[in-house]
């Protein structure tokens, strides 16, 4: 029969084998981050070069290609793309730091209780070297989560605000224009 005892030291094991995929994890999470955060700085370039080219091409309601605004670029390769289409593109362009954005703290917070049992135990044996190891292990897990979240919250909050703005631009210029009868994009 299985017995609470059992069962607590089954869980005890399955979480203290975490702790190195956790770890793995979180480094690999914290290198996207650094790569992610160079794609926003050249994109941030890209978009800074483009910005005359992408204003004449709002204002001339032109549907011209403007490197660095890319849902505006998906919009002029798939004209007859629904709004909720157009969402849907921006959301998929922000998903991957959107998910390390949040996902890192949790990886973190898993990374900081998993060596703080093992701690606890060394407390409990009076062998104040196992805490500390433990909880070195557990506030550098921590830091390096917190800073991975924190490498992606600022680039996934600037793209969502452009990619807003774009959608706000390309609904202009889906507006019927004056002394038109039909709606752009439809025939």
């Amino acid at each position: 029969m299985f017995s609470i005892q059992s069962l607590e030291q089954l869980m005890y094991t399955v979480a203290d084998m975490l702790l190195a995929p956790t770890l793995i994890l979180i480094s690999l999470l914290f290198v996207y981050a650094i790569v992610a955060l160079g794609r926003f700085a050249a994109l941030y370039f890209l978009r800074k070069k483009g910005a005359l080219s992408y204003q004449r091409a709002i204002s001339e309601k032109g549907r011209q290609y403007v490197q660095g605004y890319q849902v505006h670029n998906y919009f002029v390769a798939n004209p007859k793309a629904s709004n909720d289409e157009l969402e849907v593109y921006a959301l998929k362009r922000l998903e991957n730091l959107r998910i390390v954005t949040r996902v890192a703290p949790m990886l973190g917070l898993i990374a900081t209780m998993i060596p703080m049992g093992p701690a606890l135990r060394s407390l409990a044996d009076g062998n104040i070297q196992g805490i500390s190891e433990n909880l070195m292990i557990a506030f550098a897990a921590v830091i390096w989560a917190l800073v991975t979240a924190s490498l992606t919250y600022w680039p996934a909050s600037v793209k969502k605000r452009w990619f807003a703005s774009e959608l706000i631009n390309i609904a202009k210029l889906q507006e019927k224009t004056p002394g038109d009868k039909s709606v752009a994009g439809t025939s």
